[in-house]
């Protein structure tokens, strides 16, 4: 075998191997570090915000720090009681109208049976005694293994179920301790970030460094931009919502409208979550007017959702609008639900490793000098 061969053949196994090893190294290490990873991102997504307070507030970088994340928790608690006295609110009105409603759910299942299942069951009754006791005892044994499936896999999920309650109790405190740490890990590694900076570029080679920097930066204007395309298409769901609920005179149309814009960030399920069962009750209820109504709304949002995304994302993100479509379908095929966010993301960290020239590093390296090897 030609020796430039073999030597490139050694080179690319120990690319990949290496590519292996550092994932499965991640892997581990972020099991154990993880809170300490969580407050690197926060410190990283806040540090521009402290930079502003330390620079035009002439703050010392801890009490920057301190500022920030008080601003940040602050903004979130004041978000998250709006929310809880927003759902209050929505309870109590719920209270008033539900047993209304309610009443309608059950003459509507009243009639249906009275007028649909009971002759079914009357015909299917005379059906059955129209056949051989032979056909009669198939039935029914695949009616008691069906039921005994049903059975079984209804004691298995009430047993699961139980059996994860502790499982449960004990997150609260795992996640409280996380919290904690992850609060800790984010005020020590912002008010060091530029130390912290200055010494990974000094750890690295200049060839690496000076590409770390080009991927680090990229994945960086990547990340706001994705934050900034999601806020902007949550912000267009709610207000198409908003607008629709009040040409249609809901009530707490407010409250619902930003609830559902909420929701819309959940891949797959979406809009769908609130509007599906809202127009299938509407149309029970016999409120036809309502249902279609909703449903023309919930076109309206998903129509604009799946045109604006891709352009939306490909602007904020820096991709290209058919890459970025690609991303999506292909990421949603590959891993479901969670592939709509995971494909960009893939994309992004592609575009910015060649443009970063890393992957031609790395062939230069696997195809190395062939003439000092022959020589």
């Amino acid at each position: 075998m030609n020796p430039v061969y073999l030597y490139r053949t050694i080179r690319f196994i120990l690319v990949i191997g290496a590519i292996i090893l550092g994932a499965l190294a991640l892997f581990y290490v972020s099991k154990v570090t993880y809170p300490f990873i969580i407050g690197f991102l926060i410190a990283f997504l806040m540090n521009p915000l402290v930079n502003f307070f330390e620079e035009r507030a002439k703050m010392p970088r801890a009490l920057a720090v301190l500022v920030a994340l008080m601003l940040i928790i602050a903004f979130f608690a004041g978000l998250i009681t709006l929310l809880v006295v927003e759902i209050a609110s929505g309870a109590e009105y719920l209270a008033r109208v539900v047993p209304e409603h309610l009443v309608t759910l059950i003459d509507y299942i009243e009639h249906l049976f009275a007028a649909q299942l009971i002759p079914l069951y009357n015909q299917l009754t005379g059906l059955f005694q129209s056949l051989d006791a032979g056909q009669q005892d198939t039935i029914m044994d695949n009616i008691q293994n069906v039921g005994a499936t049903i059975g079984t896999t209804a004691g298995n999920f009430i047993k699961n179920f139980f059996e994860k309650i502790p499982n449960i109790l004990s997150w609260f405190p795992n996640a409280a301790t996380v919290l904690i740490f992850s609060l800790l890990g984010t005020f020590f590694i912002s008010k060091d970030w530029y130390r912290l900076s200055g010494l990974g570029s000094r750890l690295l080679p200049n060839r690496a460094r000076t590409s770390g920097k080009t991927v680090f930066e990229d994945l960086k204007r990547a990340l706001f931009g994705f934050i900034k395309a999601q806020a902007t298409l949550v912000s267009i769901t709610t207000v198409i919502i908003l607008i629709g609920l009040l040409i249609l005179r809901v009530d707490y149309a407010i409250t619902i409208a930003l609830v559902t814009g909420i929701v819309d960030i959940i891949p797959y399920l979406g809009t769908g979550a609130v509007f599906v069962p809202w127009i299938i009750y509407e149309a029970i209820a016999g409120d036809m007017s309502m249902a279609i109504g909703l449903g023309i709304l919930y076109v309206v949002v998903l129509v604009q959702r799946q045109i604006m995304e891709p352009k939306i994302l490909s602007s904020n993100i820096g991709l290209d609008p058919l890459a970025t479509l690609i991303a999506l379908f292909v990421g949603f095929k590959t891993i479901g639900f969670l592939g709509l966010i995971v494909g960009p993301v893939v994309l992004v960290i592609y575009n910015t490793l060649q443009r970063a020239n890393v992957f031609r590093d790395i062939w230069a390296f696997i195809k190395g000098k062939d003439e000092v090897i022959i020589k």
